[in-house]
């Protein structure tokens, strides 16, 4: 009967103690949770260096003053700044000249990677012999076998010719022998 108790207390701990735990996880989960601050408005900075840094904000230098950018729109349009007075990201450069920019370095990152995969498309394939080539090189060793083959052949039967009518120097044939004399 003690065995049960002190099983039963155990359980009861363990229990206890998880009760508490979880109490304390949820606990501490809201506490991590909290408000962001509302955004600042655009219309609060009130010149070109503190309003270019926010990327939600253009500065336009014809009505001084410092606007969200119409993210619906690629390029702001041209009731809200013209491009060559609004600035975004860096007082220094316009829109357009930004645009003009990002649209050569493109051009030119393009480029460059058609160019790298046409000259490794060459590459490798003037790199290894072609298959025609191997191809033709196989043919024109079957023909030259072939050459040699009915050289061969040719040239067994003129000697046979030249045997039998006896132009050929040959020890065997019977009349060879008074040749010499």
């Amino acid at each position: 009967m003690s065995s049960f108790t002190t099983e039963r207390q155990t359980w009861t701990t363990s229990l206890c103690f998880a009760a508490v735990l979880l109490c304390v996880s949820f606990v501490s989960l809201g506490d991590c949770q909290t408000t962001a601050p509302p955004p600042t408005p655009c219309s609060v900075y009130k010149s070109c260096d503190s309003c270019v840094p926010q990327a939600k904000c253009l500065w336009c230098f014809t009505t001084n003053n410092c606007t969200e950018y119409p993210v619906r729109w690629l390029l702001p349009p041209p009731s809200l700044c013209p491009l060559s007075e609004a600035r975004w990201g860096v007082c220094w450069m316009n829109f357009e000249a930004l645009i003009i920019t990002l649209a050569v370095v493109g051009g030119i990152i393009l480029l460059s990677i058609a160019v790298c995969c046409c000259c490794c498309c060459c590459k490798k394939r003037r790199s290894g012999p072609d298959r025609d080539e191997e191809r033709f090189a196989r043919r024109r060793e079957e023909i030259k076998q072939r050459a040699e083959e009915r050289k061969g052949e040719r040239k067994a039967r003129h000697d046979e010719i030249r045997r039998k009518y006896g132009l050929i120097g040959d020890s065997d044939h019977p009349y060879s022998k008074f040749e010499n004399e």
